[in-house]
């Protein structure tokens, strides 16, 4: 075996995300460091100036940790997160977020909080996602951003763990799934304008505002997409009337007296 081969094996090793249910539990322990905890409540708040405006009944959250909710204060009535097991948290009904037991075009808000990261398969993810949003239905992803500073971090920390583990796929990438999928994009922003560090002093002094924000900078850690599931054009079927066909020795009434009339 060339050592080629043997670097390749290796880079597809540390490629390979731990199972469902590791991961949920390491992803649920990074957001309770400060810089986890720093990043989810600058989602958080980026997220509630898009949910304040949706409305419906069901909402979906399909993050890589049940324990932090993003939809909590979300104007939708029913409110859906799913555990992958009954230990992690037993308030949560237990489902994987690549088979969802839903029923196809039920859901008017879905929100998934970086799990096209954080999969095996990133194309079935976002297919779920997608079958379960109703015709009309709003779609909302955080994903990290491979184009920053958080990009240029992770090629220098150690990827067994989150966030680092991820697998940062850009806006625009998972833009064109959109698209291929029938969804149309209508909004891109992005949020995370600070260097990534484990220390927390570092952290609140450099993250106390968003200047990135403001001036819609791109190259913001995280990013957010905004993209509406299309309603297909339906045709009607109009019936095919037959024209009622009168006979030619038919006459009106009126016409039959001025004929007896004229003999």
């Amino acid at each position: 075996m060339n050592l080629l081969s043997k670097h390749q094996i290796r880079r597809r090793l540390l490629r390979k995300l731990p199972d469902f249910e590791d991961l949920q539990e390491m992803c649920t322990l990074w957001f309770d460091t400060p810089l986890g905890a720093k990043v989810l409540s600058t989602e958080r708040q980026l997220v509630s100036q898009y949910l304040s405006r949706m409305f419906g009944y069901h909402i979906l959250q399909m993050g890589c940790s049940a324990q932090h909710s993003l939809i909590a204060d979300s104007p939708v009535g029913q409110k859906i997160i799913f555990s992958p097991n009954q230990a992690t948290n037993g308030s949560l009904a237990v489902a994987d977020n690549e088979e969802l037991p839903l029923a196809n075009d039920i859901i008017d808000v879905v929100l998934i909080h970086h799990a096209l990261d954080f999969t095996q398969d990133s194309h079935k993810l976002l297919r779920e996602a997608t079958r379960v949003l109703r015709p009309g239905g709003q779609l909302l992803i955080l994903g990290f951003n491979p184009i920053s500073l958080w990009g240029i971090s992770k090629l220098f920390r150690v990827r067994s763990q989150p966030p680092w583990s991820g697998r940062f796929i850009s806006s625009r990438r998972v833009s064109d799934w959109l698209k291929l999928l029938e969804l149309h994009v209508e909004q891109v922003d992005f949020c995370l304008h600070f260097m990534p560090s484990k220390w927390s002093k570092v952290v609140q002094s450099v993250a106390k505002t968003e200047f990135g924000s403001k001036y819609k900078n791109p190259f913001g850690g995280a990013y957010l997409i905004l993209a509406t599931k299309q309603v297909l054009p339906v045709t009607p079927i109009l019936p095919r009337w037959r024209p009622i066909r009168t006979r030619a020795t038919a006459l009106p009434a009126a016409e039959n007296i001025r004929a007896k009339n004229l003999h």
